[in-house]
């Protein structure tokens, strides 16, 4: 559904900019109405004292880019919502995005070439925000979970024992006295690529899984998990760009297994075995990359060349050339 509809949410939230876009003097704040409002009342009243605004805020181009692209994810999450009874859409799903608009690219949720344009999204990295969360509405917690994080999971005999914890305002760790409240399940639970939220899922942004509930219980998870992408923006025309300069899209099953660094040394080996002018060059390296993260066969199932486990996941890779064939400029 994603996969269908997803870039014409973006499309129409650009469309109306195009023009703004063109324009080099800063974005007007409103818009003209597009249909009268005959006998509204005055707001004037409403307005404060001025002395709250002294100044106007200062909003880019590259914003309204930015917020445009975030609203269209929220409009997709919301429209799967919606349709997911009568459609009978179950799950979620990540998305992986690029918008080339006006000479620059807009990178969603994973990571670029050797300039890394996103970063990964895990109950680890998101632990405050999902904190916050627990700690201004325990509700969503259901008495059956902690917004605290502990370094393990507290005994009932550690009772009035102090433990090291942290919460969402915390980044170190300190000391606290345990107390009953503590024995429940942590909302963020584990580490690396078994970080958990709810002890259920280990993602934590995304479209989709309003149904998601708690392993054990009926506890939805969809308030936990956001929507909003992370956006980066890369100008192609404050840089010179050979046919050996490509962006790489993969999802999960390559950057799971596979750094930036050994990405980046794939490409040059790969690309310069190729004649610049010769467009299957970035297929070979699609093939190579992914080739490379699943490993091979042996023994004791699929390995890479340092004998660890290949990946598991779905590998799928994009190679997009930033300087196109045979050009340099």
């Amino acid at each position: 559904m994603a996969s269908k509809l997803l870039h014409r949410h973006i499309r129409e939230q650009l469309k109306d900019l195009v023009e703004i876009l063109q324009d080099p003097s800063p974005p007007p704040l409103c818009l003209p109405s597009t249909s009268g409002t005959p006998g509204s009342l005055d707001p004037s009243h409403l307005v404060g004292p001025q002395s709250c605004f002294p100044s106007q805020k200062e909003v880019t181009h590259d914003s309204l880019v930015v917020g445009a692209i975030e609203n269209a994810f929220q409009l997709m999450d919301e429209q799967m919502a919606r349709e997911r009874h009568g459609h009978q859409v179950e799950g979620g799903c990540c998305a992986l995005v690029v918008v080339y608009l006006l000479g620059k690219v807009a990178i969603i949720v994973r990571n670029g070439e050797i300039i890394p344009m996103s970063r990964e999204f895990t109950p680890e990295t998101e632990r405050q925000r999902l904190q916050l969360l627990g700690f201004l509405k325990p509700e969503l917690l259901g008495g059956e979970f902690t917004h605290l994080e502990f370094p393990r999971r507290v005994q009932p005999k550690e009772l009035g024992q102090r433990m090291l914890y942290r919460d969402q305002n915390m980044t170190g760790w300190a000391y606290k006295k345990i107390e009953l409240e503590d024995l429940r399940f942590p909302l963020v639970c584990g580490e690396g690529k078994k970080a958990r939220v709810m002890a259920t899922i280990g993602v934590t942004r995304g479209l989709g899984d309003h149904n998601l509930k708690v392993c054990t219980s009926s506890l939805p998870i969809k308030p936990f998990l956001s929507c909003f992408p992370e956006v980066q923006v890369y100008d192609l025309t404050q840089y010179e760009h050979c046919p050996d300069d490509v962006l790489v899209l993969g999802t999960d099953g390559l950057w799971d297994v596979t750094s930036d660094c050994e990405v980046a040394a794939t490409v040059d080996r790969v690309l310069s075995t190729y004649e610049p002018n010769d467009p299957s060059r970035y297929t070979a390296l699609a093939q190579a990359l992914v080739l490379g993260a699943r490993g091979t066969p042996r023994d004791r199932g699929w390995r890479l060349p340092n004998n660890k486990l290949g990946s598991g996941d779905d590998i799928s890779v994009f190679i997009i050339p930033l300087g196109g064939p045979g050009s340099y400029s």
